[in-house]
C-alpha cells in the first residue's frame, strides 16, 4: 500500500522562505567544428567545444506555495523511520586515532563504524545491508570534513594528468535527456569550469588516485567488506541534475560533502532486479514509480542504498552540491563463487566418475529440448531425474576452497595498496633509511636476523593460494591506486617455507620472532623474511 507524505523538497522549500529565486541556467549544447584550413593550405581540426544557448528551460515546476503545518509535522513524523540523526568524531582526528590501532581488520570496523555512525554495525548488516535504504542526517556540516573538497578538486585539475571519460566525466540530464560532453584529451581547469558553468555535473571517477585521503580511506574499508571498496565524487551546479534514474550493481553510500542535494530512491521493479548482477540503462521517470524515500541531503549526511534500488539526484536552486559515493560489493555473490566452482566441479568429476562419462540416450533428441517440452512422455521424467541426480553427485567434486583461492585473487588484483602509517612506514623497507649521501652509501648495513620481531603489514595484504602443482604468495603491497593498471602480483614460495608462511599470516596481528618460524634451518627462516621485508609484505617491531 502506497504510503502518503509530503515529499523532502517540498518540505525544505516550504522551511527555506528566505530563498533567493533559482538562478536560470542556459541549456547545453555541445558540437565539434568543422575543419579548417588555413590561408597557407595547412589543415587543423577543432577541439570540441561547449555552444551555450542564450535560455534554459526551467529545471523543476515550484512546489506548493502553501504547506500547512500539520502536513509538514506528518511528513517530518513518516520520515523518522528512514531516518537516523548522528553525530561524531571528524576525520582527520579519527585517522590519526586509527592510525594507533594495532590491528587492521579493527581499524576498518571503526571506520566503517564512523561513516554510518549512530547506527550500530552489526544491526546495519543484520537488518539493513543488501536489504533496504537507511539515511543518517546529522546536522554537522563538518562532519566528513576533509575527505574530499571543492578546492581538492581543482587542485587536481591543475596539478595532475585528468583525462576526460577515463578520469572524469562531464554530463547533464534535462529534459528526460542523459548526455555526456567529454572531449578528447587532458580536463584542464579552463575547460571544465566552463562546462561546470553551463550547468554540466561533473565526476571524477578515481579520486584515489589523485586524493591520498580518499586512498586512505577505501584501502582500510576494503578489509571491512572483503571486496573492493571504490569512490566516485560527483560535483552538480544549482538547480540542475546530471545523471538519469538508474540503480547499479554496487552497495553505495552517499557522503554529502559540501551544500545540498534532493534524492529519490525506489524499490526494485521486480523480483529479477533485486540484487543485480549489472546496472540497468537509464529510465524514464514514468517506468519507474513512485519513490519509497525523498529527502535533502545536507552536509554531513549519508544515504545508504543497495544495488538494485534506483535513484536520481538533483541539486537544490540556491547552491552546489559535492558528494562522494562510496561503494564495494561488485561480483561479490553466491552465484559469482558458483561461477568459479561448477565448471571446476564438472571437470574433476568427468575425470574421476565413468558416471559422468556415460553416453546420452540414443533417442534423448527425439522426447527433449524446447520442441518437445510440452510432450507427456515418461522418458522426460527419467531424463529430468538422471540430471537431477548427477547434479546432486556434482557438489562431491565441488574444489570450494580452490574456488574462494580464485575469488581470493581477484580481490587482492582489485585492492588498493595500503596507505602506510607513520609507524608502518618507519619500520618497512619504504622507510628504511639505506640512502646516498655525500658520495657514499650510508645505512645499508642494517639487517634482519633470528631475534627480529616481524609480521604482515596488514590482515589481508598477502594470501597463499595454491594451483595443484606449486604455491604462490600473492600479494596487494605493490598495487597501483590505479584500477588494474598492474598485474596481479605473486611469486612461487619453496616448499621450506610454505608452512613459516602460513604460521606468520595467521599470527597477524601479533609479531613473532624470525627465530619461531617453523622451517628446518635457520637460514631458510633468515631468507625468507628477507624476501618478504624485500617487497614490503612484513614489517618489524622495531626500525631496522
Amino acid at each position: 500500500m502506497e504510503r502518503k507524505h509530503m515529499s523532502a523538497f517540498a518540505l525544505y522549500q516550504a522551511l527555506s522562505v528566505d530563498l533567493p529565486p533559482p538562478a536560470k541556467q542556459p541549456s547545453l549544447q555541445v558540437a565539434a567544428k568543422k575543419k579548417k584550413k588555413r590561408e597557407n593550405g595547412a589543415t587543423k581540426v577543432s577541439t570540441v567545444k561547449v555552444q551555450i544557448k542564450t535560455e534554459r528551460k526551467k529545471m523543476r515546476k515550484k512546489v506548493l506555495k502553501s504547506i500547512k503545518e500539520e502536513q509538514s509535522l506528518k511528513g517530518i513524523k513518516e520520515k523518522k523511520e528512514e531516518c537516523v540523526i548522528g553525530d561524531g568524531e571528524a576525520l582527520d582526528a579519527l585517522l590519526v586515532e586509527l592510525a594507533g590501532v594495532n590491528n587492521s581488520r579493527e581499524r576498518a570496523s571503526q571506520l566503517f563504524q564512523w561513516l554510518i555512525n549512530p547506527v550500530p554495525a552489526k544491526a546495519f548488516f543484520r537488518e539493513t545491508w543488501e536489504k533496504k535504504p537507511i539515511l543518517v542526517q546529522r546536522n554537522n556540516p563538518d562532519y566528513y570534513k576533509g575527505l574530499f573538497s571543492t578546492a581538492e578538486f581543482d587542485r587536481i585539475l591543475r596539478q595532475e594528468d585528468v583525462q576526460y571519460g577515463v578520469n572524469l566525466d562531464v554530463t547533464s540530464y534535462t529534459n528526460g535527456k542523459r548526455e555526456t560532453h567529454n572531449p578528447p584529451g587532458r580536463a584542464l581547469p579552463f575547460t571544465v569550469w566552463d562546462f561546470y558553468e553551463s550547468g554540466c555535473s561533473l565526476r571524477l571517477l578515481n579520486p584515489q588516485a589523485f586524493s591520498s585521503t580518499v586512498w586512505n580511506v577505501l584501502s582500510i574499508l576494503q578489509e571491512q567488506f572483503g571486496s573492493m571498496a571504490g569512490a566516485n565524487v560527483y560535483l552538480t551546479p544549482p538547480g540542475t541534475q546530471g545523471f538519469a534514474p538508474h540503480y547499479d550493481d554496487i552497495e553505495a553510500f552517499v557522503v554529502q560533502l559540501e551544500g545540498k542535494k534532493h534524492w529519490r530512491v525506489y524499490n526494485p521493479r521486480t523480483e529479477d532486479e533485486v540484487l543485480p548482477v549489472l546496472s540497468s540503462p537509464n529510465f524514464d521517470q514514468a517506468e519507474i514509480g513512485n519513490p519509497i524515500l525523498e529527502v535533502v541531503l545536507e552536509a554531513g549526511d549519508v544515504l545508504y542504498f543497495p544495488r538494485g534500488f534506483i535513484h536520481q539526484g538533483d541539486c537544490l536552486p540556491d547552491t552546489h552540491s559535492l558528494h562522494i559515493t562510496i561503494s564495494s560489493y561488485q561480483k561479490n555473490s553466491w552465484g559469482d563463487l558458483l561461477q568459479k566452482v561448477v565448471p571446476a566441479a564438472l571437470e574433476i568429476a568427468m575425470e574421476e566418475s565413468v558416471e559422468f562419462r556415460q553416453g546420452l540416450p540414443l533417442d534423448y533428441l527425439t522426447y527433449m529440448g524446447v520442441q518437445n517440452s510440452d510432450k507427456d512422455d515418461p522418458r522426460r521424467t527419467k531424463f529430468f531425474s538422471k540430471i537431477e541426480d548427477l547434479m546432486k553427485k556434482l557438489t562431491n567434486y565441488a574444489p570450494i576452497d580452490a574456488a574462494v583461492d580464485q575469488k581470493a585473487r581477484d580481490f587482492l588484483h582489485d585492492c588498493l595498496p595500503p596507505m602506510l602509517t607513520p609507524e608502518e612506514l618507519a619500520s618497512s623497507v619504504q622507510g628504511a633509511p639505506a640512502r646516498w649521501e655525500c658520495g657514499k652509501t650510508e645505512d645499508v648495513d642494517a639487517h634482519i636476523t633470528s631475534q627480529t620481531q616481524v609480521r604482515v603489514l596488514r590482515a589481508g595484504c598477502a594470501r597463499l593460494c595454491s594451483d595443484g602443482d606449486a604455491v604462490h604468495l600473492y600479494y596487494t603491497t605493490d598495487n597501483s591506486r590505479v584500477f588494474h593498471k598492474e598485474e596481479l602480483k605473486s611469486f612461487e614460495i619453496k616448499p621450506e617455507h610454505t608452512d613459516a608462511m602460513e604460521f606468520l599470516i595467521n599470527s597477524y596481528p601479533k609479531f613473532v620472532s624470525v627465530g619461531s618460524f617453523p622451517c628446518d634451518f635457520a637460514e631458510d627462516r633468515i631468507s625468507l623474511a628477507e624476501l618478504l621485508f624485500e617487497k614490503g609484505i612484513i614489517h618489524t617491531a622495531e626500525p631496522l
